[in-house]
């Protein structure tokens, strides 16, 4: 009877203790726990550490409360200039209220995923181009306004979202391309003619101190043979005096002066220079005679003479036809 006793004791004592392990829970130090008794919520939330429940009667949920990293898939839109992208974002957010976040919502992470996706596709059509690509700081802060609004009421806070990657099709590249091939070509012509304009400057002043200075020109000169010199190639410059071409150019004019009032010959003889108008003379022309009113007659043509048949005779007056 007593073998009875101990034996049920013993069985008894297990049952508890296991009855006991059975509802002991530990919770991680990132962790919170939310327990339903009975199907109902539990004022206090359980603290990290070790924690009882009652087995068959409570239910514990454990609630991450680490910064969650989510990707949001790419999404393709059209932008508000009417150029279709395609936009992928990511998301970090994390868990502040661990009641509202098992009781207001399914699935936070899911409802979560799926407000980034929408105002991500909002966020898109609302932008132009210009500010996908350069004005994103801009963008992410309104991405985040219009996903952490409704996340507020499931327990859920957004630390922050940035747009990952915004891809183009292939002819906007090409035509992006150019246009930034054209900007960078405009401005190095326009850095290009600035240097010229400086460098024209310094060439002026350099001008300006080597004309009161001649003696500076040839030193210049001097320098430059010997830069070209020191290369040791077999060109050999040799710089020509600019003031020997004048003066050759000067020694030819009197040359072509004297040159020029002669006229060339005919048949070996030298012709005549042309007279001056106050040397010419030209002999007085005849004016025509004219009186008032009368013309100046003609000369009549003489009558033809007939000879005789006779060689021997003289000639007979003149036959007057009438």
């Amino acid at each position: 009877m007593v073998e009875v006793l101990v034996i049920a004791l013993v069985v008894v004592l297990c049952a508890g203790a296991l009855y006991v392990a059975s509802g002991a829970r530990v919770i991680r130090q990132y962790e919170r726990g939310v327990v339903l008794r009975l199907g109902r919520l539990r004022d206090d939330v359980r603290l990290p550490g070790f924690t009882m429940v009652v087995p068959g009667v409570d239910r514990l949920r454990k609630v991450n409360m680490q910064i969650v990293t989510m990707p949001v898939p790419a999404q393709d839109g059209i932008t508000r200039d009417n150029v279709t992208v395609r936009v992928d974002a990511v998301i970090y957010f994390k868990v502040v209220d661990p009641t509202n976040a098992v009781i207001a919502v399914e699935d936070y992470r899911f409802a979560v995923s799926q407000m980034a996706q929408t105002s991500l596709r909002s966020i898109i059509g609302k932008s132009d181009l210009d500010d996908l690509l350069s004005n994103r700081e801009k963008l992410n802060e309104g991405l985040e306004v219009m996903i952490d609004s409704p996340a507020v009421s499931w327990g859920v806070q957004i630390d922050r979202v940035e747009i990952k990657d915004v891809s183009l099709p292939e002819t906007m590249k090409r035509s992006m391309a150019r246009q930034a091939e054209a900007d960078r070509e405009r401005r190095a012509r326009v850095i290009n003619a600035d240097a010229e304009l400086q460098a024209s400057k310094k060439l002026a002043q350099a001008a300006g101190e080597m004309s009161e200075q001649p003696a500076a020109l040839q030193l210049r000169l001097l320098q430059t043979i010997v830069a070209v010199a020191a290369e040791k190639n077999s060109t050999l410059v040799l710089p020509f005096p600019v003031e020997l071409l004048r003066f050759l150019e000067r020694a030819q004019q009197p040359t072509s002066e004297t040159g020029a009032g002669r006229q060339p010959s005919v048949h070996g003889t030298a012709a005549r220079p042309p007279l001056s108008s106050e040397e010419e003379s030209p002999l007085p022309e005849a004016e025509p005679e004219v009186l008032e009113g009368r013309v100046p007659e003609e000369p009549t043509a003489p009558a033809p003479s007939t000879a005789p048949a006779d060689s021997g005779t003289s000639p007979s007056k003149p036959f007057a036809h009438h």
